[in-house]
């Protein structure tokens, strides 16, 4: 203990001379001045500026836009204005006592309070909350202490070896603050550009799609040739990495250069697009709900999801039913007895059709044919025209086939049903001539 205090005393000695300078006592009344002038600036400012900034109910414009995002940022007032009060009276007591590190200390206290509180009360996507509280919180902790230059030095002499290379913790952690921020924000002008062009209605969907792959290519290649720029990598190694690449396609990555140039194609010839039905040549059927650089998605109408690659369609056959406004033919077969008047079954027929709302009279109105003459009676089908498919929430062939029913029913028509004759015979009688 005596040896702790002989250790500790000196230190002790030391601050207590210093708290009865002039520099001291100025610093102190400097740190009170600064707290009571930043909690009295916040207290006034406050309500003035949510007043201010407050759009008006319903107001969805830019200049509503730009003052609600001010307005998240109010938890920052107080330690910015405390910041900006403790710089000045940081370079007041400088240029009168040479000295100011306690104000400054606090300066920087409370500069990293504003960066804390706008990670913890401002963000709200999950990744940029992430990002500031595991690097940028402790990046600022570290200039709090005054030890960010000491920190940089002995990072940037940790080296990694990867391989032939090797690169510094610093040079790492640089890429990790500057790439997550590059990157993101690529990712939210993607989401942004994709928006914009989704809403452009008077282009067309595979246009639209198009588009919006190769705003999402620029973009994120633009992002990634920046980050290179500020982390000082030699562009001109990127034709390296690109003759690697082609040596890999060359060797395994055929096929998907060959699914990533079908889709190309796929998009800029817009044979398919999202919305159609297609059916393929190994009898899969199922609406296009997404189409990738790689592959395209089919929803059947069991709700299953198959996905396809792009060449598929370009080497296979497929019908395509588009549903996107065209119409397709569907037909309703029937039966009736041998006993009806079949001259009266299609009138009768293509009226009740006619009254489905979804009936079409163009390309042509219910056709109802003769089709043969059956075992148990006489086969007919009606043809008829819709804008859409006979399946999942659409079921033309069954509204239909009600329709022909009652219709019938109503004109006294008897829908048939299989009969068989059954002859008995007794052995040693012979059957009559009846029989």
């Amino acid at each position: 203990m005596d040896e702790l205090i002989e250790r500790i005393q000196p230190y002790v000695e030391t601050a207590w001379a210093w708290a009865q300078t002039p520099a001291a006592w100025g610093q102190i009344a400097a740190i009170a001045v600064v707290l009571a002038l930043a909690g009295l600036f916040t207290r006034l400012l406050r309500p003035r500026l949510r007043s201010w900034l407050t759009p008006a109910e319903g107001d969805k414009g830019l200049r509503a836009t730009a003052r609600r995002q001010i307005l998240r940022l109010m938890p920052l007032l107080w330690p910015l204005l405390a910041a900006a009060l403790a710089l000045l009276a940081e370079s007041i007591l400088t240029s009168i006592f040479g000295t100011a590190g306690i104000v400054g200390f606090l300066k920087r206290l409370f500069l990293f309070l504003a960066v804390r509180a706008y990670v913890r009360d401002v963000l709200k996507d999950p990744f940029l909350r992430a990002f500031g509280r595991f690097l940028v919180l402790p990046i600022a902790l570290v200039y709090v202490v005054g030890l960010l230059p000491a920190a940089s030095a002995a990072l940037a002499n940790v080296k990694v070896p990867l391989g032939n290379l090797s690169f510094s913790l610093l040079w790492a952690i640089k890429f990790g603050l500057f790439g997550g921020l590059i990157f993101w924000l690529g990712r939210w002008s993607n989401e942004r550009s994709q928006s914009y062009l989704e809403n452009q209605e008077e282009l067309r969907p595979a246009t639209r799609i198009l588009a919006i792959k190769a705003s999402e290519i620029a973009i994120f290649g633009a992002a990634f040739l920046i980050l290179m720029n500020v982390m000082g990598v030699d562009l001109t190694t990127l034709a390296v990495l690109g003759g690697a690449l082609g040596v890999g396609i060359g060797l395994g990555l055929q096929q998907i250069a060959s699914n990533f140039i079908s889709g190309i194609i796929l998009l800029l010839e817009g044979q398919a697009t999202v919305g159609d039905y297609v059916e393929l040549d190994g009898g899969e059927q199922g609406t296009i709900v997404k189409m990738t650089m790689r592959s395209i998605i089919l929803e059947t109408f069991d709700g299953k999801w198959i996905v396809v690659p792009n060449e598929h369609f370009i080497t296979t056959r497929v019908v395509n039913y588009s549903d996107q406004g065209s119409a397709n033919r569907l037909e309703a077969p029937f039966s009736v007895s041998y006993e009806t008047d079949i001259n009266r079954v299609p009138e009768i027929v293509e009226a009740a059709v006619s009254t489905h709302p979804a009936v079409l009279s163009e390309p042509q109105a219910p056709d109802c044919e003769l089709r043969g003459f059956g075992e148990s009676g006489i086969d007919f089908a009606v043809e008829f025209w819709v804008s859409g498919l006979d399946d999942g929430p659409n079921k033309y062939t069954s509204d239909v086939l009600f329709l022909i029913w009652n219709a019938l029913k109503a004109e006294g028509i008897e829908i048939p049903y299989p009969r068989r004759v059954i002859e008995m015979r007794t052995p040693g009688i012979a059957p009559t001539p009846e029989a």
